[in-house]
């Protein structure tokens, strides 16, 4: 007998997105963990941040492919391809931030969820 591994959606959403940011060398990736904090609006925050505008609408565009070849699931909100300074994808439960660098620094996202548990990770 096989035994199988049971993983939340919203923790595999937040792989997948994780994957989808190290495809295109996205930088100082982070992953929120938001369930145990009761007023949070999701289960998850991925934060990541690029050089560039081209490579913050690089890493995006990775990420909805990462998702959707996976699940078939289109972000439920995306918002910020036009300036390209700060995009959020917004998958209920999972909410992707990708940032130019200088714009993570200034919002300081990972403050304001200094209770959630983080995770950190490597580009590929």
């Amino acid at each position: 007998m096989v035994k199988k591994k049971i993983v939340a959606l919203s923790t595999y959403l937040s792989e997948l997105a994780v994957h989808g940011i190290q495809e295109k060398k996205g930088e100082d990736i982070v992953r929120l963990d938001l369930r145990n904090i009761h007023t949070s609006v999701a289960d998850y925050f991925i934060i990541a941040s690029a050089n560039s505008g081209t490579q913050v609408k690089a890493i995006a565009d990775s990420v909805e492919k990462e998702i959707y070849k996976a699940t078939q699931a289109d972000p439920r909100h995306k918002e910020g391809f036009e300036s390209a300074d700060w995009i959020i994808l917004d998958y209920f439960d999972v909410v992707v931030h990708i940032f130019k660098t200088e714009k993570r620094h200034f919002y300081g996202i990972e403050e304001l969820w200094g209770d959630a548990e983080s995770t950190n990770y490597q580009s590929a």
